[in-house]
């Protein structure tokens, strides 16, 4: 593991890289549950580049540092007044690796981090920066919003904010059914609504949340009856290890495809104890977004990182296939380059935007590599 201190040093530590004809890859929270990291010849933390780099309050965006974690990002943006768009469950990730895999929150409304990437400073593999943005190198910015670390290292990402808000959240413990009934139609109707379902139960954790005038209650709340600041509310403690598998599925089909999902629950797998969550997220024109151009839900499976988890995960993958589901980036699945090209329109331009800007390969790993073709 090598660890960055500054810019100059990221754009030393990669030319010197390809000039050795090593492969780099660079680590965050390690979050994810994919092989997009292991194999590299050298590992890079960039960690200590954190913070707010500069702010543009009229348009409501902000250059940050890419090793930034969003646990981080949330109150520093918010002492200028700003926020998040949305985030995810969890806030340990940096936000560079986070905008890299299409990390997403909830709500039909809400897009992907990747989506809300307004400009990219990139160190490439010859050491220099490249800046990407649809004003600049748009070929880019349209591929690496979500680039999965293979385009060079982010140092810095400028997002597209929105005025500091509060939110307030509700969960409730419902039967199946009660969850079930109406659901398409009440997620328009809140800013957030996800469930997880239980299997053991046949029950679900409800959770709705929405913007709220009133004032913030400290100390902030246990999961499940809070108001806060956005990044107060969304983001939850999840200590007990476990590994996920999650698919994006096109929305009018989220229920059948859950349906599926709990029999094999009932009937193959009644072992299983972890719950599986429940999640909107709305189109994009992002190329490798499991929302590129279509209005999704994810559903997702966990299972506890001290049990075996392949045969659940592929009979799950198998129902997914069925529902034309796209796998998350930062999470587990087995599919090979050939399906993630059929299921990916911008696949092949993704890769030669790429290729273009990293021709020696020296941002990829045996992972990367190996679903290319």
């Amino acid at each position: 593991m090598h660890f960055a201190y500054s810019e100059h040093d990221i754009q030393a530590r990669v030319a010197a890289a390809t000039e050795n004809a090593e492969t780099l890859r660079v680590t965050g929270a390690g979050h994810s549950h994919s092989h997009l990291i292991p194999g590299a010849d050298l590992l890079l933390d960039i960690g200590a580049l954190s913070g707010v780099v500069s702010v543009d309050a009229a348009a409501k965006r902000a250059w940050v540092w890419g090793g930034t974690p969003i646990h981080v990002l949330g109150p520093a943006l918010h002492r200028h007044g700003l926020a998040l768009a949305n985030q995810g469950d969890i806030d340990r990730q940096s936000i560079a690796g986070a905008v890299a895999t299409g990390t997403h929150g909830t709500g039909v409304g809400l897009r992907n981090l990747s989506a809300g990437v307004a400009g990219l400073r990139l160190v490439c593999a010859n050491g220099d920066i490249c800046v990407a943005s649809e004003r600049q190198n748009d070929d880019v910015w349209r591929a690496a919003r979500l680039g999965l670390g293979a385009f060079g290292v982010v140092s810095q990402v400028e997002l597209q904010l929105k005025p500091s808000y509060r939110l307030r959240e509700k969960a409730t413990l419902v039967d199946h059914d009660e969850v079930i009934a109406d659901l398409m139609q009440r997620t328009t109707e809140h800013r957030h609504l996800e469930f997880f379902w239980y299997p053991k139960t046949d029950q679900a954790m409800l959770k709705i949340i929405d913007e709220t005038e009133e004032p913030a209650q400290y100390p902030i709340a246990d999961e499940g009856n809070r108001v806060g600041y956005s990044f107060e509310v969304l983001p939850n403690h999840r200590p007990h290890k476990h590994t996920e598998m999650e698919y994006s599925v096109p929305a009018d089909a989220a229920l059948e495809c859950f349906a599926e999902i709990r029999d094999l629950l009932r009937t193959s797998f009644t072992d299983v104890a972890w719950p599986v969550e429940f999640r909107t997220l709305a189109a994009d024109d992002v190329w490798l977004s499991t929302a590129f151009e279509r209005d999704t839900v994810t559903i997702s499976v966990h299972q506890d990182i001290k049990e075996p988890d392949e045969p659940y995960y592929r009979a799950c993958e198998a129902v997914f296939e069925r529902y034309g589901g796209r796998p998350h980036w930062g999470k587990v699945h087995y599919l090979a380059g050939d399906k993630l090209r059929q299921i990916h329109p911008r696949w092949d331009d993704w890769w030669q935007a790429r290729d273009r800007l990293d021709p020696t390969g020296t941002f990829l790993n045996p992972w990367l590599t190996g679903v290319r073709t």
